[in-house]
């Protein structure tokens, strides 16, 4: 199975440590944020499509060295317009029926990640305290653990399943059209909501998940708990 990651981004929030190197090489306990999540990959991954923009040839680099995975491409993102863009570009090199795609700049738990493979289509959602902060997972009320909606920063108070940002796809999703959202960008979560209105989408607690989106949750994770993000 084809695994895409999602590396194009400038870490803006990260600076000045992205200043000379792409976030997903930023080191977490001496090892590459990239390689951890290449690391916790499901068994049945054998191929790597990695979205690059921001310094790529440092990650381009970085996979020709490591030893998780033989086969590998990566993908310019030229001009970086949403994640839904990133997806679109990688579809000339994608084999496999299903594909797993991931963000580049979050730690997953390996055993949610298979999970997750084993679904047909789905999306890995973590609890959160404050539904207003993220985007929201809403599964369906019959108990069937199938996505009934998701909704960006809903205005409400409270507990939710948050979008981390690791979605299992059918080949098919490549067929999906995306129109600009309001943030003038290609977004993957309309694909997400128009597979879930067309077929059954799974929804996937995740027991574990890191997100380092800023300095200071680069710095605590130097001393988290990682033994979930371990194969």
């Amino acid at each position: 199975m084809d695994a895409i990651i999602l590396a194009a981004g400038l870490g803006t929030r990260l600076r000045p440590h992205t200043n000379t190197v792409p976030k997903p090489l930023l080191p977490v306990q001496g090892r590459p944020i990239l390689d951890w999540i290449i690391g916790a990959l499901p068994r049945q991954v054998d191929r790597l499509v990695v979205v690059t923009n921001y310094l790529a040839e440092q990650i381009d680099a970085y996979l020709a060295r490591q030893s998780h995975i033989k086969t590998w491409t990566t993908v310019r993102q030229e001009v970086p317009r949403g994640t839904g863009d990133a997806l679109r570009v990688c579809n000339p090199h994608i084999k496999s029926d299903r594909l797993l795609v991931l963000n580049g700049d979050d730690l997953y738990g390996a055993a949610d990640l298979a999970r997750l493979a084993a679904k047909p289509a789905g999306i890995l959602a973590h609890p959160v305290d404050e539904a207003r902060k993220w985007g929201v997972v809403t599964p369906k009320a019959d108990g069937s653990s199938l996505m009934e909606r998701l909704e960006e920063k809903p205005d409400r108070v409270g507990p939710a399943l948050a979008n981390i940002g690791a979605y299992i796809f059918p080949r098919s999703v490549f067929d999906i059209e995306l129109t600009l959202s309001k943030r003038n960008e290609y977004e993957i979560t309309e694909a997400v909501d128009k597979l879930a209105k067309a077929g059954p989408f799974h929804v996937v607690e995740a027991t574990f998940w890191l997100p380092i989106g800023t300095v200071e949750a680069w710095q605590a994770a130097q001393t988290a708990d990682l033994s979930k993000a371990k194969r």
